[in-house]
């Protein structure tokens, strides 16, 4: 392991699991009760990241703020809560990542934005993320991302200092966090990734290509 990394949090959509696939499929099923198309699941998948608001702001064109946005955002919940885990999958080419820290000994965890409602049901059905030491949800502190603070509860609750801790994401507010909190930072580019700055700005440490990428700098001496 990387000198000095103690353990590794990732954020969870679209850096250890591909759940694009429901949400966009929670998205164009609103639509159709609005007697709406489906939009192209390409043109629904970069905006996973931005969560309910960049999926309804896409699929209805509003905003918050917008009388109808949160009728639109809850509507869009509670479609997405009912078939969480038809599609999402762990990414494969994370289990030997995964795989590889276990056999380390080095633990692991989860930090999302993703609300608890979600969040538990999706990491409790999905077996690959059982050996996850922490998850840390979007309400699990007073603060989301790209406040610190869900990072620094993540590092206290593992009980390894934040600048022994590496996070891993896939959106500038990843990045942000872990800054923040002190800790070294990736940037997922397999991920979602979203409509923003390039992820060449962000100012990760590192910018992984693919799982095998970041497995083989976090093998680095």
């Amino acid at each position: 392991m990387k000198r000095g990394i103690q353990a590794v949090l990732f954020d969870l959509d679209g850096t250890l699991i591909d759940s694009a696939p429901d949400l966009a499929g929670a998205a164009n099923a609103l639509r159709a009760q609005h007697g709406l198309a489906a939009l192209p699941y390409e043109q629904l998948r970069p905006m996973v990241g931005a969560g309910a608001r960049g999926m309804v702001g896409l699929a209805f064109g509003v905003s918050p703020g917008d009388s109808p946005f949160e009728a639109l955002r809850d509507a869009f919940l509670a479609q997405y809560e009912s078939a969480l885990l038809v599609q999402t999958h762990v990414f494969a080419d994370m289990l030997p990542v995964l795989e590889a820290l276990l056999a380390k000994g080095c633990p692991w965890g989860i930090v999302t934005n993703k609300n608890s409602r979600f969040a538990q049901p999706v990491v409790a059905g999905l077996p690959d993320l059982e050996a996850s030491g922490v998850l840390i949800c979007g309400d699990t502190t007073a603060h989301a991302k790209p406040h610190p603070e869900p990072l620094l509860e993540a590092a206290r609750r593992l009980a390894v200092a934040p600048s022994a801790c590496v996070y891993v994401g896939d959106d500038l507010r990843d990045i942000e966090a872990g800054r923040a909190a002190g800790m070294r930072t990736v940037a997922a580019g397999w991920g979602y990734l979203g409509q923003g700055e390039r992820i060449e700005d962000w100012g990760a440490d590192f910018i992984a290509s693919s799982p095998q990428q970041l497995l083989k700098w976090l093998e680095q001496a």
